[in-house]
Formats: structure tokens, sequence, C-alpha cells
């Protein structure tokens, strides 16, 4: 009989994130540990041919305000979330995959198609928003010049083909 590794694991389920892998990480390179963390996450993620719903703190500051209210306080990326349960940061996912304990935590969660990037966005996951072409303004009720309500602060929105 199977020990159920994630119910060691505390509950914390990001939005939407209760059947599948959710990464908060970043694609900034600012601070190079942190980058390399993320890559290394990413790619032990991508290897297990796993749907994987990544959510890059540097590219919406909405991830970064759900990261830091699971976490009830502001913390590093990346960060991993399975079927609802935090699982750790890159120490922690580094060391379920040499264990073997990630692949069984992952299992019965989708698979995707990591073998190309989408062809809307290519990869990145975001596009600019169609509706204010990434100026983050519109036109108002009034006339007047408002915040575009379709994108976030960087005039994005994410991608409708693979996000």
């Amino acid at each position: 009989m199977e020990i159920d590794l994630l119910q060691h694991c505390p509950k914390r389920c990001p939005p939407d994130g209760e059947n599948k892998a959710v990464l908060y990480s970043t694609s900034l390179r600012g601070i190079r540990k942190t980058f390399e963390d993320c890559n290394t996450v990413r790619n032990i993620l991508h290897s297990t041919n796993v749907e994987l719903d990544e959510r890059d703190v540097s590219m919406d500051s909405q991830f970064r305000q759900e990261l830091k209210d699971l976490m009830d306080k502001p913390v590093p990326v990346p960060r991993l979330f399975i079927k609802g349960r935090y699982i750790g940061g890159a120490e922690e996912v580094v060391a379920a995959h040499e264990s073997g304990a990630l692949a069984r935590m992952l299992h019965g969660l989708p698979h995707g198609n990591l073998s190309k990037d989408c062809d809307g966005c290519g990869g990145v996951r975001f596009i600019p928003c169609t509706d204010c072409s990434g100026s983050c303004k519109s036109v108002g009720a009034d006339g007047g010049v408002v915040k575009c309500p379709e994108c976030n602060e960087n005039g994005l929105v994410r991608c409708p083909i693979c996000s």
C-alpha cells in the first residue's frame, strides 16, 4: 500500500490549483541564484511531462500577491504547489525529485505538451493586451482615460492558448 506523500505537505491551495502543479517563479535574471533555482525547478518539472501552471511573479504582481497570501509573508521564488499542497522551494523540489517522491506526488496529473513553444506567446505565457495594445490605458464611459481593466500593470494578459 502506497503512502500518500502529499498528506504530509501543508494544505495551501493556489487559486484554481486543486488538481494541478502550480509553480511560482521568475523569468528576471536580476538575482542569479533565484533565476537559476527557478530554471532548475522548471526543468525538473518539464522532465516529468506533467502539465504545469507556471505563474511568473515578475510578469504579474497579482501572482506575487497570491504567493504572499498563501505563505502569510513574502517568500522568495521558486515555490511549488501540487494538488493544493505546498511542496517547497528549490531545495525541497530537487530532494523530492532525486528520491523519486516528486514523481509519486505528480502521479495522476494531466500530461502537457512540452515539446514545442506555444504558437501564441512563444512560451512566455503572456501577450500584449489586445484591448489597449499594452498601454494599460483605455477610454472610459465619460470619454476620459482610465486604466485598462483587462491587463496587468505591464500591459500584458495571460496567453489564451497555453495559460
